[in-house]
């Protein structure tokens, strides 16, 4: 059994039980917020500093310029190069087949991201225009498209389908956005060389999925070789893992007429009055093993390689990576946040996920709609479309890790700054969730059978 799927295994069996991953990831935020604010927070912060030492022979895999990782940076730069290569293979599904293949589809939920990026931003500006704060700027831009959707799913089937699609659409196009984000303005000075290595290992990856490589290891281990040398460009490396996503070929080999007109020849070869069996074992002959490994390499070959990894990734980052992050990044101390400093990141954070997610979504999709750029979804209200513009404002993971880059590397006051942040996105994304729950149960009281929801008008 190979190492990836000894670490996998016991994490899928956790995903069939299906527990609330959002619910994981408040656990894991309230732990560290207890432990970071308690006589224990020596030890909690000892933790966070530990180093991550993994060399073979002079060289070390997770390092910044030889000096090694430590627990945060190794969560925040290495395990979240694989939150981002998952959301760029779902990025990647939604364009290619989703709710952003085509323009129609696209159009509504791409205005109002752009909307919900635009505006927290000017509202933080607003609020804290000088630096080293204004750094922080694009926090509020992120939505958490998990707390978010739970909060959503929470309603039950009182939410339309079509309210669901564009949230999450909508999500996608954040994810996109703050990607960008990440990439252009959290780069430090950029080395060229590795970063021309890594547009080889990508290109190969490419044509390795155009020539129909089935190997999710080729895969994998093409992927951990672009973040090794996007570490040492000094771009940040989870881009790497975005970048590694859209080369993963996203069409089966076989396809599924295919595989059943071909199951139906290997079914009909299998001779059932071969088997030997008893109440204690049963013996298959040579050929009808090789017909069954044959069903199973035809299986394979089925799924495509990016659905195969989004099935294979997904319980590991929703259920272990992402919990991770949430108890390493989520250690806000209280007692270090006086209250005059309040008024500066603080709330300029929460205003720009309370206020301007809400406010920057609603408006330029109310507005795409008046002038008939978009067709609206079925289901879809001005009602409904404020409370769920509302929970936009879940900021909490992409917003925390935006957080990080932006006051982290900061010297002598990054950490103070950064636990202001961390205040904000708490207080704005639970605000915005509990308020737009609130608005979406009042406006989406369970329809009697056959009632239709009324267009925007």
């Amino acid at each position: 059994m190979s190492p990836i799927r000894v670490i996998l295994k016991p994490i899928q069996r956790l995903a069939i039980m299906k527990p609330n991953a959002s619910l994981l990831l408040f656990l894991a935020t309230a732990l560290a917020m207890i432990l970071a604010n308690s006589p224990w927070a020596g030890i909690y912060n000892t933790l966070l500093a530990h180093p991550i030492d993994f060399q073979i022979g002079d060289h070390s895999f997770f390092s910044h310029h030889g000096v090694p990782m430590t627990l945060l940076q190794f969560v925040n730069d290495a395990l979240m190069a694989l939150f981002f290569f998952v959301i760029g293979l779902e990025i990647k599904q939604e364009i290619l087949i989703g709710e952003l293949s085509s323009i129609r589809k696209a159009l509504l939920p791409v205005i109002a991201a752009a909307g919900g990026m635009v505006v927290p931003v000017l509202v933080y500006l607003a609020i804290c225009g000088e630096a080293p704060e204004a750094r922080g700027a694009a926090i509020p831009m992120a939505t958490d498209i998990a707390f978010a959707l739970a909060v959503l799913g929470s309603l039950g089937k009182r939410v339309p389908l079509s309210l669901r699609i564009f949230l999450t659409a909508l999500a996608v196009v954040d994810d996109i956005g703050g990607i960008i984000v990440i990439a252009l303005f959290y780069t430090s000075e950029i080395a060229f060389v590795p970063l021309l290595l890594s547009i080889i290992f990508l290109a190969i990856s490419y044509f390795g999925g155009k020539m129909r490589i089935i190997s999710e290891g080729f895969y994998y281990i093409l992927g951990f070789v672009v973040w090794l040398l996007f570490v040492e460009s000094g771009i940040h490396p989870t881009i790497s893992g975005v970048l590694i996503a859209f080369t993963i070929p996203a069409r089966p080999v076989i396809k599924l007429d295919e595989f059943s007109e071909e199951m139906i020849e290997y079914l009909q070869m299998l001779d059932y009055t071969e088997v030997r069996h008893s109440n204690k074992a049963s013996v298959l002959t040579s050929s009808q093993i090789q017909v069954l490994n044959n069903v199973h390499t035809l299986a394979d070959k089925t799924i495509s390689m990016l659905q195969r990894i989004i099935h294979k990734l997904h319980p590991l980052v929703y259920y272990a990576i992402l919990p991770l992050f949430a108890f390493v990044n989520a250690g806000v101390t209280f007692g270090d946040i006086r209250l005059s400093s309040l008024a500066g990141i603080p709330l300029a954070i929460f205003m720009g996920l309370f206020v301007g997610k809400s406010v920057g979504i609603f408006l330029f999709s109310y507005l795409a709609i008046k002038l008939r750029l978009v067709v609206v979804p079925p289901g879809i209200n001005k009602k409904n479309l404020f409370g769920v513009a509302m929970l936009g404002g879940i900021g909490f993971t992409v917003a925390l890790f935006i957080a990080n880059l932006s006051f982290g590397p900061l010297p002598d006051i990054g950490a103070e700054l950064l636990n202001q942040a961390k205040l904000g996105v708490f207080v704005g994304s639970l605000v915005s969730g509990i308020v737009g729950y609130l608005i979406l149960t009042i406006v989406q009281p369970r329809p009697p059978k056959g009632m239709s929801i009324p267009p925007i008008d």
